[in-house]
């Protein structure tokens, strides 16, 4: 009966190696452009087209890291685009939550046939409305402004459609006994709803971040000085000149713009997978 037991463990011990196997292989394959990235940025620039190809250089060229900075505003860069990522995801956290709050609990006529047409407009494509959207900044006066570069796109139906999702699930008893104790509307959402919504705006967080932080086509049109207003993509594009592709700066750029989401991912990750399964995002 022993040996029994025993090769049981021994299969289950096996099955176990071999998927633990095939998991870190498979992380290594979708790491590999990653690990190419940052053992480019710290080659010397002489070495990083040599054959055959290598990973890292002879020697790690650790100064490729400061001289970015040295070599473009790059710190301008990296403050500019903190200040617009940080300043549309809060702006989004807030409009989302009190629109899905609205369409999720409150009553009133018309509102399937309002949440529909709002959803529709997660079908237009950026390009579409790009020209309108620049008219109408051109009008306001926001050219090259940080207003332009945040306003436009934090009304978004992707976040309302989020939180809405979060909201249904609540059950109404917890509203009503917040009513019960003299809670109002307002009091019921701040003090009762928002907080239990921790996961799903923590979800909503870091996609909205991440596309602040990545959008390029928009600051491209939208911002006329690029060194006093450029945001991460846009002080990318300074490492492509007259001068030649400077590839060893471009990856250690890349690396050090890689630094802010992954803080913010690591900082809000144990409320991202309930936050995606609640929000309606896990296939549910």
């Amino acid at each position: 009966m022993s040996d029994v037991v025993s090769r049981g463990r021994g299969v289950r011990n096996l099955r176990t190696a071999i998927g633990y196997t095939l998991l870190i292989l498979v992380a290594l394959l979708f790491m590999s452009p990653l690990i190419f990235m940052i053992g480019t940025s710290l080659k010397a620039p002489s070495e990083i087209f040599s054959t055959p190809p290598s990973l890292f250089g002879s020697t790690l060229q650790w100064g490729n890291y400061a001289e970015v900075f040295s070599y473009a505003p790059f710190a301008r860069y990296l403050v500019n685009g903190i200040v617009v990522a940080a300043g549309g995801t809060l702006i989004t956290l807030a409009v989302s939550a009190l629109s899905g709050y609205a369409f999720s609990r409150l009553r009133w006529r018309g509102r399937s046939a309002t949440f529909m047409v709002f959803l529709a407009t997660m079908m237009l494509p950026q390009e579409v409305i790009i020209v309108p959207a620049f008219v109408l900044m051109r009008e306001l006066g926001w050219v090259n402004t940080y207003q332009a570069l945040i306003v436009p796109w934090a009304f978004t139906a992707l976040g309302a459609f989020l939180l809405r999702q979060f909201f249904i699930t609540v059950p109404q008893e917890l509203e009503d006994a917040s009513r019960i104790d003299g809670l109002g509307q307002l009091g019921t959402f701040f003090r009762i709803m928002l907080p239990l919504a921790r996961p799903s705006l923590a979800v909503l967080a870091v996609f909205t971040f991440i596309t602040y932080w990545n959008s390029f086509l928009w600051p491209l049109v939208i911002v006329n000085d690029v060194t006093t207003l450029g945001t991460i993509p846009l002080g990318l594009q300074q490492f492509f000149g007259q001068q030649g592709t400077q590839w060893h700066l471009i990856m250690a750029a890349s690396v050090i713009s890689m630094l802010p989401s992954t803080v913010l991912l690591i900082a809000l990750q144990r409320y991202l997978v309930r936050g995606i399964v609640t929000s309606g995002l896990g296939g549910r």
